[in-house]
């Protein structure tokens, strides 16, 4: 057996005899690919600002999940309560939902984000809060953070305390995202609100599952670019004769013989800059070397449908592309659904949170509070009429009986409850006068 053969046998019998201490070493796919082993949060921050495909799916899913923004509601319905009215314009006006989209956005992005709140109540921001006066007045401000900015300086580790594993204390580092100088303080847990898929600041990136198909993308956009700039741009590939007298073209320069191939590189470089330059060449041959190039679409697409699928977003939702009215439909109804079990699972839980210490401390009166928030599945209004126009066409098909009824056709328009009875006036109610002129027969 050759030594080469023998080296392989014993390789596969130590990995057998010990799987797992061997590492895989047939095929490197990082490596290979030009994948990076791990995705940290500058890379994440990298994608999403400079690449566009990355930027739509993550302001899309967050344009869409707060297409309109929620409400607090003192029951499971919306009463229009004077405490639910002043709530909605408070935080409207304090800009409170534009922010927790914000921190939605940054979460995507980095894994999880924060939101500073701003009391005033007169403490420092390391202090815990307590009793917060002046009700609504005392929430003033609350400002969205990178997670890079906001990071855990101190865990509570006494395994008898109800809040043990939580953070004691936040440190706040403004010039963490692309800055020299900015703010830095800690932060009491009470102040700051994290925004993430379970609340805490363990969760990774949306980013990172579909990473590597953003830089696949990016490699078959920078090579295709890259290869028509070439094209393009024709360099020459000057092919020198064995017979060329490099000294009479020396001297047909004005340089040594030691300098023709820098007078050279500066005669091809002014040549290409413009049409009316002369290429003088002697004992020379200028040829133009062509980069043969492949449709890069095919190549584009894979990675594009890839990364849309780890968002969980429809490629034609995700690039704008709306081929087919029907496949776009189904696209959007789908995407309506993704987006309503955002809401769900990630937004209302989060805002509940906030309202609940919002009670504790005294800024909201002391309720249970719901989270109310539209349906992005409903039916748009020309939707429903459509489909009460239907109900009612239906209904003068049959014979018997309607199909329908009056108060089902209404709900499907959009509205609750019985028809309203037609308004009578007591006039017309009593009849018509009597004429005095007629006699009874």
């Amino acid at each position: 057996m050759n030594p080469i053969a023998m080296i392989v046998n014993a390789a596969r019998r130590l990995d057998a005899l010990l799987p797992g201490y061997f590492p895989e070493t047939k095929h490197q796919h990082a490596k290979d690919f030009g994948w990076p082993d791990d995705v940290r949060f500058e890379d994440a921050l990298r994608m999403y600002r400079r690449h566009s495909i990355a930027r739509a799916g993550v302001n899309k899913t967050v344009l869409k999940t707060w297409q309109d923004f929620p409400a607090l509601w003192e029951t499971e319905k919306a009463g229009n309560t004077k405490a639910e009215t002043e709530i909605a314009k408070h935080f409207r006006r304090i800009g409170l939902w534009r922010a927790l989209a914000e921190a939605d956005r940054r979460a995507i992005v980095g894994g999880y984000a924060g939101v500073i709140l701003r009391f005033a109540d007169g403490k420092a921001f390391d202090q815990p809060v307590g009793v917060v006066p002046g009700g609504l007045e005392g929430l003033v401000e609350a400002v969205p953070v990178w997670c890079n900015q906001l990071a855990v300086a101190d865990w509570i580790d006494d395994a008898s305390s109800d809040a043990y594993g939580q953070p004691k204390s936040f440190t706040f580092n403004e010039a963490a995202i692309g800055g020299t100088a900015g703010r830095s303080f800690t932060v009491h847990p009470d102040r700051v609100l994290i925004w993430s898929a379970d609340g805490t600041v363990a969760p990774r990136s949306d980013l990172e599952p579909g990473y590597n198909d953003l830089l696949d993308m990016e490699k078959v956009k920078g090579a295709g670019g890259e290869g028509f700039w070439k094209n393009a741009k024709s360099s020459p590939v000057l092919e020198v004769d064995k017979e060329a007298k490099i000294a009479e073209m020396a001297r047909a320069m004005g340089v040594p013989e030691d300098e023709v191939a820098d007078a050279m590189n500066d005669q091809v470089e002014e040549w290409q800059k413009g049409f009316d330059k002369l290429l003088m060449l002697q004992g020379m041959q200028a040829k133009t070397l062509n980069v043969t190039l492949p449709s890069p679409e095919h190549f584009h697409s894979i990675p594009l449908l890839s990364f849309a699928a780890s968002l969980g977003i429809p490629a034609k939702i995700l690039i704008g592309s709306q081929t087919g009215e029907r496949a776009s439909t189904e696209d959007a109804d789908e995407w309506d659904r993704t987006c309503n079990a955002r809401r769900e699972n990630i937004a209302k839980p989060r805002i509940k949170a906030l309202a609940d210490r919002l009670v504790r401390f005294r800024v909201l009166p002391d309720r249970d509070w719901f989270v109310g928030w539209s349906d992005l599945t409903e039916a748009s209004p020309g939707e429903k009429i459509d489909r009460a126009v239907k109900m009612a066409s239906i209904n003068q098909t049959q014979r018997d009986e309607p199909a329908f009824t009056a108060t089902e056709i209404r709900e499907q328009a959009g509205f609750e409850g019985k028809a309203p009875a037609p308004y009578y006036d007591e006039a017309d109610l009593q009849g018509p006068p009597d004429d005095p002129d007629k006699k009874d027969e």
